[in-house]
């Protein structure tokens, strides 16, 4: 009778522990298959994108008329960006592909300038058509590799998922289809800039970025560990796993996958190779009910980087998506915002614990800076504002403007009807150097 018992009861947990291997097994196929989905996806719509945007370029050679003209370069600028946030879904962060997302930026920069200009008094020079029209035939190049890849794709059944295993893999040749094809895009991009395109407003821009202001000595794969348990503070009972980004990256980094059985939380990491400064950071885990408010997170997410020695940081923008808070702060230095030095964190609103940091844009900007007064006060600058414009908040502030240049500007927060927008004055001369319509998010406390 007692051995019926354990019997039975050996069964049932057999069954139990059979029924939860299959349910999570079925858990796990589901979400690979959602992933290889989005990678489906963004690769079609990259491929569907790049078709159109060397159509878009073709059509713009043949155009005369600067009422034609500027909204179909718009048309390429706008393609070109979505081309590169398609190319940024795809598991290629262990594959360089600088090249091609620079060519896309170049053709991005470029049409923008044109198209935003006053193409009556300013028309297009024969420079510029000679440049169109070498990016013209240079589009039709990516198009038609891309379309090999797609067809390879297609005609094998191949999988995304497997380029990613192979990308991370330190054992596995490196021969995969996929590989092969997204590596002959971009040396033939890396062959077409040297010899083309000379110093564009990308390739100045990384001069300018890159390394420029990331000192320090060139750390090892193990001090890179150590780093990491003090920046997460991590305990021993934590697996961390550490590769190197493969030759072309334009900062060259260490890779960071860490097990934290303790949280039960998986964590992937960047560390630059000088200097050993932390990029970005995203932790998963499973999340409970939330415990505090967005206010709460802001707090303990300043006390974060006070205590990673960023000083004078201001909350610029804050937004709540379920249980986990994103917001973005820039210094605040002698009250001029610095807009180009922003770190952005994610914070848990069940625990107030950082489960994402962001801080490339910081790493590749902060310099000492002298910021020099403005020519124009406050009151001339708020001339040049619309006068259909309400205006709420103004200050001074450091921005990027689209050449890549940090200008001194004003900044006003204003509303026009139901919208609020951020516009920046350049506070030396006048110029709209920006205008952007801020989302109406409705912020959750609960």
């Amino acid at each position: 009778m007692k051995s019926s018992i354990i019997i039975g009861g050996l069964v049932v947990a057999l069954l139990g522990s059979t029924y939860w291997g299959y349910t999570e097994y079925a858990k796990k196929k589901n979400v690979m298959i959602q992933a290889e989905n989005n990678y489906q996806r963004a690769y079609n719509n990259l491929t569907y994108n790049v078709d159109l945007l060397h159509d878009k370029l073709g059509t713009t050679l043949a155009m005369n008329s600067s009422t034609s003209l500027s909204p179909a370069l718009a048309d390429v600028w706008r393609l070109s960006t979505e081309s590169q946030s398609d190319i940024g879904q795809l598991p290629l962060r262990l594959l360089p592909f600088n090249k091609t997302q620079e060519f896309l930026t170049d053709v991005g920069n470029f049409s923008y300038r044109t198209a935003v200009r006053d193409l009556e008094k300013q028309p297009l020079t024969d420079q510029e058509y000679s440049y169109l029209q070498t990016i013209y035939n240079k589009s039709e190049g990516i198009q038609n590799d891309l379309r090999t890849v797609q067809y390879r794709i297609m005609q094998n059944n191949l999988s995304w998922l497997d380029v990613d295993q192979v990308l991370s893999s330190k054992n596995t040749p490196q021969d995969n289809v996929i590989i092969d094809g997204m590596k002959a895009v971009e040396m033939s991009n890396k062959a077409y800039t040297k010899e083309n395109f000379g110093p564009t407003t990308t390739s100045l821009q990384k001069d300018a970025k890159g390394l420029k202001y990331i000192h320090g000595k060139k750390i090892s794969a193990n001090e890179a560990k150590s780093i990491a348990t003090s920046f997460l503070g991590l305990d021993k009972t934590a697996k961390i796993n550490v590769q190197k980004s493969l030759k072309g990256a334009e900062v060259p980094f260490y890779i960071l996958t860490i097990q934290n059985p303790k949280l039960n939380s998986e964590t992937y990491m960047n560390i630059t190779e000088t200097g050993g400064n932390p990029v970005l950071f995203i932790t998963s885990r499973p999340m409970q009910k939330q415990k505090i408010s967005l206010d709460e997170a802001v707090s303990k997410a300043k006390r974060f980087l006070q205590d990673k020695n960023f000083k004078n940081m201001e909350l610029i923008e804050s937004s709540q998506y379920d249980t986990m808070g994103v917001l973005t702060f820039v210094p605040n230095i002698n009250n001029v915002r610095i807009y180009p030095d922003s770190i952005q964190l994610k914070v848990a609103l069940d625990d107030g614990s950082i489960l994402g940091y962001n801080a490339k844009n910081y790493l590749v900007s902060h310099h000492k800076r002298t910021i020099h007064p403005p020519s124009l006060t406050l009151e001339e600058a708020r001339k040049k504002m619309s006068k259909k414009v309400t205006i709420q908040e103004e200050r001074l502030a450091i921005i990027s403007n689209d050449f890549n240049k940090e200008v001194l500007c004003y900044e006003f927060v204003g509303t026009l009807g139901n919208d609020t927008y951020d516009i920046f004055v350049n506070a030396n001369n006048g110029t709209e150097e920006k205008v952007k319509k801020l989302q109406n998010i409705e912020q959750m406390y609960e």
